[in-house]
């Protein structure tokens, strides 16, 4: 049992020792700690199963603006995509009469064509080869991602015909998914122009669960905690945010295309923002 005097989140204590669970899986000093990072994980099931981005860029701040330990959060909000993607997938399967399989309504030709561009990039973000200052790429790229948004949101969206323009939000977007799995916004931009919107969440989950793996994996390798039992709380606050979410992607599907694009676009144009204002505070 951890004494008194040093709180501890997790540690090797038989795990069916009660006092010790529940000090694990209440590691805030104040209730409304609990509360608003318990609504924050609803977010993020909410804009995950949504949009099928997001979930960590969206939600990531604010709880860090609460309780400022990434390593904690980083684990847990991995891991819940890594549950609830292939349960949407499974959830899609049932719905589509005539869907044959899970991954019926996957583009594989895109992941094909834009993973051996990604893949490179996401394990330099693993280990931290190049350390890229965020006072001067930060900005760019939400800059980048901006612009793209506000076409999709002017319903001018911008189409990239040569791989060429596509490389570097992809290459970007990887190797900050490897960093802290904030680089979809880079992804999307790319994906949204080339993917039919029925087939976009499906798709993008396969990727995300492909890139998640590989940084849960870089959290695992050096002994990184997964804090599994100090956030099994967290799990139904994602698990009510997947449900409502499910509802708000088939209000998305519903519209016409240029709504489509616009809502989208409205999204990720609030993301951008949200991320140069956090920027702007860091300085």
């Amino acid at each position: 049992m951890p004494d008194g005097h040093s709180p501890m989140i997790f540690t090797a204590a038989w795990p069916f020792d009660a006092a010790w669970l529940f000090q694990s899986a209440w590691p805030f000093d104040s209730a409304w700690k609990a509360a608003l990072i318990f609504v924050l994980f609803i977010w993020s099931g909410f804009v995950r199963t949504g949009l099928g981005f997001g979930g960590a860029l969206l939600t990531l701040p604010f709880i860090l603006l609460i309780d400022n330990r990434p390593l904690i959060y980083l684990p847990v909000i991995a891991l819940h995509l890594l549950i609830f993607s292939p349960l949407t997938l499974w959830q899609n399967r049932r719905q589509q009469a005539h869907a044959t399989h899970l991954f019926a309504q996957v583009d594989w030709g895109i992941l094909k064509r834009t993973l051996p561009i990604m893949l490179p990039a996401k394990l330099l973000g693993v280990v931290g080869i190049i350390n890229l200052p965020s006072h001067i790429i930060t900005p760019i790229i939400y800059g980048v991602v901006g612009l793209y948004a506000l076409s999709y949101l002017l319903n001018k969206p911008i189409v990239s015909s040569k791989a060429w323009m596509d490389w570097p939000l992809l290459s970007l977007g990887a190797y900050f998914s490897g960093t802290s799995l904030v680089g979809g916004p880079l992804i999307m931009a790319v994906y949204i122009g080339k993917i039919a919107k029925e087939n976009l969440r499906d798709t993008i989950f396969v990727l995300w669960f492909i890139l998640v793996a590989i940084k849960m994996l870089s959290f695992v390798a050096p002994g990184v905690d997964l804090q599994l039992a100090a956030h099994l709380w967290a799990l139904p606050a994602a698990f009510i945010g997947h449900v409502l979410g499910e509802h708000f992607h088939r209000f998305l599907i519903r519209r016409e295309q240029k709504q489509f694009f616009q809502i989208v676009g409205g999204l990720l144009l609030i993301a951008c923002t949200g991320g140069l204002i956090k920027q702007a505070m860091n300085l």
